[in-house]
């Protein structure tokens, strides 16, 4: 029988759960931080993107970041690494056909795509002009590594992370190509960490093993069996490699305001991007997040570790963004939030080669008892956004 996991410890969680007076996001979420007014980090830096940053003198220190890493030699200036979704679409697009720079985009394949992120992908090689290098890791060793994940960290996207967060350095060592540029921090842009909520750079050193993979580093994982060379395509170069060459890693969030639904105007114009006909499972959106068919489990395990899914998420930035009012956002979180992911259940459990009596033993093995309680036999989250 599977053990509780302590989600409290893992994530340093407060036992008393409070909502954000502004958004709809909760005090759960990991490192976001309330001030005394009741209002979470993520909405103060709405506020202060809004209030106090210069945009103009913003794109004028984009313009000399590119004119410092520029090449004109026709060789690739910059690495941006590329799902094909709106995000990263936009700012390729925009390095190239507004900063004069020779993007290489990157993409970390997902576990299993979907129809419409591979057509996505394709629209931004083939509509939006975009050069690009994509790597698929052996699949008996990412299938090993999502079970894993999925058991040890409640989330069995860990290995898309890894690699989405480490391929694009790799590539950008082996072509020695020094700047590369993400799209947003999600840090402050969601909530999170403000060590580097006003500098546009994020530390490869240090930043990746806390922020993005839950303290536990690919080359950790041998501690499960797993063989070292099965995980090198995980792992980033070494730290003085990258030093020597230089490396820097900027948000294009600090550059120019970060709004996901203008970057999705943007790439419907410019790389040829198309929404699903459909809203995705456990939201109400229909552009993000939809390339990988496991997806849903991602955003389903966030709502098992800390009550927070996918319309919450989704609701809490476009109330920062102004495009919901807060009462409208509580409705759409209270409609989708706790929406089971069904359409890919079964191609799950393949992938992973579990039973789904197994996968229940392991998503209740990550409930909190400060979040969760049994009703009538059925799991209910004690606590909702109002």
């Amino acid at each position: 029988m599977i053990q509780p996991n302590d989600t409290v410890k893992m994530y340093n969680l407060p036992s008393e759960v409070k909502y954000c007076k502004k958004c709809t996001i909760s005090n759960q979420r990991p490192r976001i931080v309330f001030d005394g007014e009741g209002v979470c980090s993520a909405c103060r830096f709405a506020e202060y993107k809004d209030s106090k940053v210069d945009w103009n003198l913003r794109e004028k220190e984009l313009r000399d970041l590119c004119d410092r890493f520029k090449r004109n030699d026709g060789s690739f200036d910059v690495i941006v690494p590329f799902s094909g979704g709106k995000d990263s679409g936009s700012v390729a697009h925009k390095l190239k056909a507004k900063y004069g720079m020779n993007p290489l985009t990157v993409t970390w394949s997902p576990h299993l795509y979907t129809d419409a992120g591979w057509m996505n992908l394709q629209a931004g090689i083939h509509v939006g002009g975009l050069d690009n290098i994509l790597g698929s890791p052996n699949g008996h060793t990412h299938r090993k590594l999502t079970k894993i994940a999925f058991e040890i960290l409640g989330d069995p996207f860990q290995p898309f992370i890894y690699g989405q967060t480490n391929f694009p350095l790799t590539i950008a060592a082996n072509f020695k190509i020094p700047l590369l540029v993400y799209g947003e921090n999600g840090e402050v842009e969601y909530g999170g960490d403000m060590k580097n909520a006003f500098m546009p750079t994020r530390d490869y050193r240090t930043d990746h093993k806390k922020h993005y993979f839950s303290g536990i580093a690919p080359e950790d994982l041998v501690q499960y069996g797993i063989d070292k060379r099965e995980l090198v395509p995980y792992m980033a170069p070494p730290v003085d490699k990258l030093d020597a060459m230089g490396v820097e890693v900027h948000f294009f969030s600090y550059y120019e305001k970060w709004t996901p639904q203008e970057n999705y105007y943007y790439c419907v114009e410019n790389t040829g991007f198309k929404a699903l006909p459909n809203r995705n499972e456990g939201t109400y959106s229909k552009y993000a997040s939809f390339d990988d068919r496991l997806d849903g489990f991602h955003y389903y395990l966030a709502l098992i570790k800390f009550g927070i899914g996918r319309a919450t998420s989704d609701t809490a930035h476009e109330i920062r963004d102004g495009h919901l009012t807060r009462e409208e956002g509580v409705r759409l979180v209270h409609k989708y939030d706790a929406e089971f992911p069904i359409k890919h259940f079964q191609e799950f459990l393949a992938y992973c080669d579990i039973s789904e009596d197994y996968f229940w033993e392991v998503i209740d093995s990550w409930r909190s008892k400060h979040l969760w309680e049994k009703v009538e036999g059925e799991w209910k989250l004690k606590y909702q956004v109002s």
